[in-house]
């Protein structure tokens, strides 16, 4: 009996585990027809969502809730000040970069909380969000 069980719960985990591949339909449009996904996975100790004040972490989530309801292609065409981004040089960066972006990478910032902008870059479909700039300390904001 407990092995008529086993069987049945294996089946079950198996079928579910298809139910989570991308869908084919999704693959096959272009990356700037789909909304971004957002990693936090190198996020900066001292840039981080951790170290914002909670007004700034509620407001960056809800950035995040609005960007993912919008296209790369929609995104690209909003205001940089707005829903857009814009991007931002290497050299004006003042904080090490970490070890596995290359030299050909572009940085882009999007606003999250007022003007603070988050920086990070983009592959494909995700944005990487490197740094939280919460008191404009992270390069130089004047140009």
């Amino acid at each position: 009996m407990a092995r008529n069980r086993q069987r049945k719960l294996a089946g079950k985990q198996g079928s579910s585990s298809a139910r989570l591949k991308t869908p084919s339909q999704k693959r096959d449009i272009s990356p700037e027809q789909q909304p971004p996904i957002f990693s936090l996975e190198y996020l900066q100790k001292d840039y981080c969502v951790t170290v914002c004040q909670v007004q700034d972490q509620a407001k960056f989530a809800i950035r995040l809730r609005k960007l993912s309801e919008m296209t790369w292609k929609e995104i690209k065409s909003a205001p940089r000040h707005g829903l857009g981004h814009e991007k931002i040089s290497r050299n004006s960066i003042q904080e090490s970069i970490p070890s596995h972006i290359t030299d050909d990478v572009t940085f882009l910032a999007f606003r999250f909380s007022g003007m603070k902008p988050m920086v990070g870059y983009r592959s494909g479909r995700i944005f990487y969000v490197i740094w939280l700039d919460k008191d404009f300390t992270l390069y130089d904001h004047g140009s």
